[in-house]
This record gives C-alpha cells, sequence and structure tokens, in this order.
C-alpha cells in the first residue's frame, strides 16, 4: 500500500509539474510513455547516462522468477538536475534503487521517472530541489575597468518548484521564492512568470497556424529538441533552467547555453550585418551599448522552430535587450521577435536570470528516448 500511496502522489505531482502544456508532455517523452500504466520496480544500479535533454539510469532488475532485466529509465536534462542540486555520485553503480514512474508503450526495458529511491538515504521526486549556497555578490564589481557593465559569469534562471494553493488546484512549476506564498494563499498564481514552459506570446498567419496546427510533439522530424539541436537562442536561454555562461571581450561577447552546449558570439565591432550571413540556428548577432543597457540584434537566421510548436522563417529578426540590477545583481532580458512569414505583429517577452552557485559545464546531448529503440547504444 505504502508503494501505491507514493506511486499516486508521484503522478499528481508530475501532472502538477507538467501543467496543460502540450509542449511539456511532448519535451518528456510522453508520446512514448504509458502514463496508465504505472509501475514500481527495483533493482542494481549499473550506470547513468548525465546528458540532455534527458538523463539515463541504467539497472538490472531481478524478476521473481530470477530473470534479470536490464532496465533504463528516463530523468530530467542533466543541466536541470545539477541547478536542482542532484549529482552524477548520488547514482553509484551497485546501489540499491527503487523506481516509481510509467513504463514505456513499446520496450518493457525502459520507464520514466516519478520518484526515486537510492539506497536508504535517498528519496526524491524528479521535481525535488536539493538545497543550494547562495552566491555571494558582496565583492562582485557591477563595471569592468572599461566602464562596461560587467556581465561576465554563469547564470540561470531561478529554480522552479511544484507549489499547490490552498484551494488544491495545480498550476504547475513556480519560482522557489514564490512558493511559500503560494502555497499560503498570499501569491495570486496569476503572478508566476513565465518559466518557459507557459504560452507563446504571439498572434500565428494562416500559414503559421496551418504548421502550428500539423506539428507533432513527440516527432523526430518536427521537434528539433530530439534531434539534440537547439530550438532558438530565445527559447533555449531559460528553458528547463540551464546554465548559461557569458565572456566578455573587447570586440565580443561569447554567450554559451548550457542545456545543448551551443555557443553564440555577438560581435561589438560591427555596426550593420554583413551582405552575406550563412544561416544558421543562432544567427549572426551585432551589439552596442545605450547606456547601461546592451543590445543585441540577431538576423541570419535558418528556418527553423522558435518554441514548439511555433515556427519561423530565415527572416527572424531578434532584438534583446539586457539589463543587470546594481542591487540584486538580476539580469533581466527583454526580447522582440519579428517574422513576416508566421506571425503577424511581434513576438515579445521577457525573463530574468540570476547568478548561478553551480558552474556552466557543457554535457552531451544522447536523445536515447527516441533513437536507438530506447537502448543505450554500444
Amino acid at each position: 500500500m505504502k508503494g501505491t500511496v507514493r506511486k499516486t502522489l508521484g503522478l499528481m505531482i508530475g501532472l502538477a509539474a507538467l501543467g496543460a502544456a502540450v509542449e511539456t508532455s511532448a519535451h518528456h517523452g510522453f508520446g512514448r510513455f504509458d502514463r496508465a500504466n504505472d509501475a514500481i520496480i527495483s533493482g542494481t544500479i549499473t550506470d547513468i547516462d548525465f546528458v540532455n535533454p534527458h538523463a539515463y539510469l541504467y539497472f538490472d532488475q531481478v524478476t521473481a522468477s530470477g530473470e534479470v532485466i536490464e532496465m533504463r529509465c528516463e530523468m530530467r536534462a542533466a543541466t536541470l538536475m545539477r541547478r536542482s542540486g542532484w549529482t552524477r555520485e548520488m547514482f553509484a553503480t551497485g546501489a540499491k534503487v527503487t523506481i516509481y514512474g510509467f513504463m514505456h508503450r513499446e520496450d518493457p526495458g525502459s520507464c520514466y521517472v516519478e520518484d526515486i529511491t537510492i539506497g536508504d538515504t535517498i528519496s526524491l521526486n524528479r521535481n525535488d530541489q536539493i538545497e543550494l549556497p547562495k552566491v555571494d555578490t558582496s565583492n562582485r564589481p557591477y563595471r569592468l575597468p572599461n566602464g562596461q557593465v560587467n556581465l561576465n559569469g554563469d547564470w540561470a534562471q531561478e529554480q522552479y518548484v511544484v507549489a499547490r494553493p490552498p484551494s488544491g488546484a495545480m498550476i504547475g512549476l513556480v519560482p522557489a521564492s514564490m512558493k511559500p506564498g503560494i502555497e499560503a494563499g498570499t501569491i495570486d498564481p496569476a503572478e508566476v512568470p513565465n518559466s518557459g514552459w507557459g504560452p507563446r506570446p504571439v498572434t500565428l498567419t494562416t500559414r503559421g497556424q496551418q504548421e502550428a496546427d500539423a506539428f507533432v510533439q513527440w516527432s523526430v522530424e518536427d521537434n528539433p529538441r530530439l534531434r539534440c539541436r537547439p530550438t532558438s537562442i530565445i527559447f533555449d536561454w531559460v528553458f528547463d533552467g540551464p546554465v548559461n555562461r557569458i565572456a566578455q571581450e573587447d570586440d565580443r561577447i561569447i554567450i554559451d547555453y548550457g542545456l545543448y552546449s551551443f555557443q553564440r558570439v555577438i560581435r561589438m565591432d560591427m555596426d550593420a550585418h554583413p551582405a552575406n550571413i550563412t544561416p544558421s540556428y543562432s544567427g549572426h548577432s551585432i551589439g552596442h551599448w545605450e547606456g547601461d543597457t546592451l543590445v543585441v540584434d540577431t538576423v541570419g537566421f535558418e528556418p527553423g522552430v522558435m518554441a514548439t510548436p511555433v515556427r519561423h522563417s530565415g527572416q527572424l529578426r531578434i532584438v534583446e535587450r539586457y539589463n543587470l540590477d546594481p542591487e540584486t545583481f538580476l539580469l533581466k532580458r527583454e526580447f522582440v521577435a519579428t517574422d513576416p512569414v508566421y506571425w503577424e505583429g511581434e513576438y515579445k517577452g521577457d525573463d530574468v536570470v540570476m547568478l548561478s552557485s553551480v558552474p556552466f559545464e557543457a554535457h552531451a546531448c544522447d536523445e536515447l528516448t527516441f533513437e536507438f529503440g530506447g537502448k543505450k547504444p554500444n
């Protein structure tokens, strides 16, 4: 009975975190996992792939008849797990593990983790946050020696956690700092800022709507994330809580995105884009300072996906404005994007990141849920 109760709780928490957005369920591979086929599976850990966009835990399950089944169970992205205080070392080879989760629709050796117990000391839901030390900014200079605002460092969005208001309604993930107020009923859930999972702030053209309606979230052909490709410079900045790195140089600013480990260069020594740009998913970026605001203009994109299921064409243009608060050292980004092929008007939004207590680290991407028949390649 204890396992059944815990599994039911895990299901409730998982659904709260997922919310109603279609892209959420697809991102976590629910096209391949059966939420009606929940299971409690125990075994001995043999390995872990600490990769993006999902990490995978391997363990040997021994059945009542003595048969050994090699299991592979999907977890969250490695970058998000690290940001939440989880480490590779938690999953020691030889340790006993119990998984509460969902089984794969086709592969009896694969599952989706909702809750996990390792040995006698670790028992966590997939969305649990392990407390990390806060970054000390007391000696951090606001400006560089050249007078520019100091944007150097590793940045991440505030951790989003599961919260349930007094009404009991499932509202999804909220910033950790807002959880007490949400659960006490003193903060209106409508005040929760977009974590990256929310509605897309754009009106689509007829073509844009048609292609969005035809978009299949769990299709490798449609969804770049399932091919281990970045989505967009807007979406990947905060989606899934990555740690991103900014490095300022004399004539350029380099941004390393943590989720798919891709790099973007902002040229600070150019007043205009070159005539011939080789299209790419990160585009061609030029920047300048307007007072203490970094303004970045980017064009030269290859056709792709802004944020599933919203597509963009090669005519996409994005203008970003970065502002660093000198008191809190919170970095706010505002963006305005246009694409006359797929959108009417502008695609606008903003987000806020903070200095991360977990350093940037490049992670390999290996979307095994959709490749290799769900098994680890040799």
